[in-house]
């Protein structure tokens, strides 16, 4: 039996030449995808009480989900815990509004009642078949962004740091 000692040169990814950095980059492209990255984005959803069952990103591009709250607790949840700046509090606000101009402007008898509930119901069931439809598109939107984050050179990188990763002079984990 005999032993033999191989010495290699050890690299950070920043002391990598930029070509062999590319290499590692597109090497590690899914490290952060080949586990449960859609985790964060399934949370927010159920804190809006919405259940994601499933999506794809893809050329199917749908987020299939099951809404525990009717549409208007759910868009008070949004509206209280997104940022302004965020497409689903946009749709949330857009919503509350259709929702309260439709209510306002409905027909009312000389007793204050509506003149037609069966009219008024209908009316607001579709609008909050739109706002059902509009948030899973949302969601479906930040899966994506979700996803491209992930998979972003940046991205890479910060995993790449975080983790302290080696190569060697080719580029492969050490």
């Amino acid at each position: 039996m005999r032993t033999v000692t191989i010495i290699k040169k050890i690299y950070t990814f920043d002391e990598l030449p930029e070509e062999t950095q590319q290499r590692v980059l597109a090497n590690l492209y899914s490290i952060n995808v080949d586990h449960e990255w859609w985790e964060n984005v399934y949370e927010d959803a159920n804190q809006i009480s919405m259940r994601i069952e499933s999506f794809d990103i893809d050329r199917g591009s749908y987020c299939n989900a099951i809404f525990i709250n009717d549409a208007c607790e759910t868009a008070y949840k949004i509206v209280d815990n997104h940022g302004v700046v965020c497409e689903t509090h946009k749709t949330a606000t857009a919503f509350l509004k259709e929702r309260d101009e439709a209510v306002d402007c409905a027909p009312k008898d000389e007793n204050g009642d509506f003149e037609n509930e069966f009219e008024l119901d209908q009316k607001l069931d579709k609008i909050e078949t739109e706002f059902f439809k509009a948030i899973r598109e949302d969601y479906r939107i930040n899966l994506q962004k979700e996803y491209e984050y992930q998979t972003s050179e940046e991205s890479i990188k910060d995993t790449i740091e975080a983790n302290e990763y080696e190569f060697d002079e080719e580029g492969n984990l050490a």
